[in-house]
């Protein structure tokens, strides 16, 4: 059977500001109204005899995957957390040992979360030629026939015929330089390693064995102490980060003698920047790609993302990428959009916190937004889901007001346990153990103020969690 693997790593960093490390880019609906991981899991889904997709993501991203799952309706073959990213190579080791604990014959079909394919019916035969291949015991890699010298992706290059199938690979290459990728191009035989591949997972972890026996040793300890948590498998945190920290790349496909790969031409992306989700967006006469509340005059070849908040507008201006978001707004060059990671830096190095979270940040019980804030203050929108609670919990530094806008929310405050309708409030001292739950059929929302000497989010000691928090 067909196990596809959904490797959802990533930073959030090369979209900022729209991306952020706690919510990186394959959460987010950038082409149409679906996220690029829900769009891979439907993706996958819908291959002959495609088993629940096993995902391997943080613990940041936990829920976000549970829930992005049940709202495309597709179960789930296993949400595996990574305790530190490792890289690909211990990631897959865990999905393949997850696989054939169920399956001793499984296939993986192994994908990035964040990639972008508008044909799927090439990307079909390419899997099924790629099955023939694995079932030889060939290691395979998808290959994307390049149609221009891109600069930004790894190479292979491709050696003797394999059948109809695909080829062996001849080599690896690293990202080049323009001249090198343009010699690629008119060589031909090449193709921008996509990052995807499909293998038995027993053969792969035989390989992973003989090329990096400590990943294998790591990951097979790591999972064989696995506990599980709700939805997920919490693998061993210690014995995990005892791997070394490489690429399948790296650690297995340019080692092996059993690497193949097959070709193919599907409209793949990385979204690997801004300007590359502009080039594969559908644009007006004049080039732009607008998103939101957007007026542009005399602007060519842009692209301008508005936030739900305000209206941007433009004047004069051609090349640009301007992001707004309501704590952060991007303006920059389509050309110098890959140096996005030099704001992430030097806000990571003055302590700020835009790189990490948006202003509104989501909870498995709902959300929150920070409306407002000053000295010894904080203000937040909160919107709690029907039957769902947060963690019983106390704070060391801080008293709070909750002023209910809509719904009814049942408060526990200490040795009470009442209703707060709309329109009415509550205190809640300093000290005290609460807990906000909604027991209705709708969301309820209420407006939260925070008064102490910290605000920080680490100020939480939580007693109770359904969601396993505390």
């Amino acid at each position: 059977m067909l196990h596809p693997v959904v490797l959802s790593g990533g930073s959030g960093t090369r979209l900022w500001p729209l991306s952020r490390k706690n919510q990186p880019k394959q959460f987010l609906a950038l082409v149409g109204e679906r996220s690029l991981y829900q769009e891979t899991v439907l993706r996958a889904a819908a291959l002959p005899d495609a088993q629940a997709p096993i995902t391997v993501c943080s613990d940041d991203h936990r829920f976000m995957v549970g829930e992005q799952l049940q709202a495309i309706s597709v179960d789930s073959g296993g949400i595996l957390l990574e305790p530190a990213p490792r890289n690909t190579a211990p990631a897959i080791a865990l999905a393949a040992l997850h696989a054939v604990a169920r399956d001793a014959d499984a296939t993986l079909l192994v994908m990035p979360a964040d990639h972008l394919i508008e044909d799927e019916a090439a990307f079909r035969d390419a899997v099924a030629k790629a099955k023939v291949l694995a079932h030889e015991g060939w290691l395979v890699a998808f290959g994307i026939e390049p149609d221009y010298p891109e600069t930004g992706y790894g190479y292979i290059r491709r050696g003797a015929a394999l059948g109809e199938a695909g080829y062996r690979i001849d080599r690896f290459v690293e990202k080049p330089d323009l001249a090198t990728a343009e010699g690629y191009l008119a060589e031909g035989g090449y193709a921008w390693n996509s990052g995807m591949f499909l293998f038995s997972a027993a053969r792969y972890l035989e390989e992973l064995g003989r090329h990096a026996p400590g990943i294998l040793a790591a990951a097979r300890e790591a999972y064989a102490r696995a506990s599980s948590d709700l939805d997920f498998t919490r693998v061993d945190e210690a014995a995990f980060k005892a791997s070394p920290s490489d690429s399948i790349d790296y650690a297995v496909m340019e080692k092996t003698d059993r690497a193949a790969v097959v070709p193919v031409s599907c409209g793949w992306s990385d979204i690997g920047s801004w300007s590359s989700l502009w080039s594969v967006a559908e644009r007006d006469a004049n080039g732009n790609r607008h998103e939101g509340d957007v007026i542009s005059v005399d602007t060519k070849d842009s692209l301008v993302r508005a936030s739900e908040r305000r209206l941007v507008a433009t004047i004069g201006v051609e090349d640009l990428v301007i992001v707004d978001t309501p704590d952060a707004t991007l303006v920059a060059r389509k050309d110098r959009v890959q140096d996005v990671k030099a704001v992430v830096d030097a806000l990571n190095a003055a302590g700020r916190t835009e790189h990490l979270s948006h202003r509104k940040v989501y909870r498995p019980w709902g959300s929150y937004d920070s409306i407002g804030v000053g000295p010894r203050f904080q203000v937040k929108r909160i919107v709690v889901k029907p039957g769902a609670a947060l963690s019983l919990q106390k704070h060391a530094h801080r008293a709070e007001h909750w002023i209910v806008v809509s719904g009814v929310a049942e408060v526990t405050c200490d040795d009470r346990v009442f209703d707060v309708h709309e329109n009415q409030s509550t205190y809640i001292p300093l000290g005290a153990v609460h807990r906000l739950r909604n027991r209705g059929t709708e969301p309820v929302e209420l407006i939260e103020v925070q008064s102490g000497s910290y605000l920080g989010e680490d100020d939480i000691v939580r007693l109770e969690d359904v969601y396993g928090r505390s």
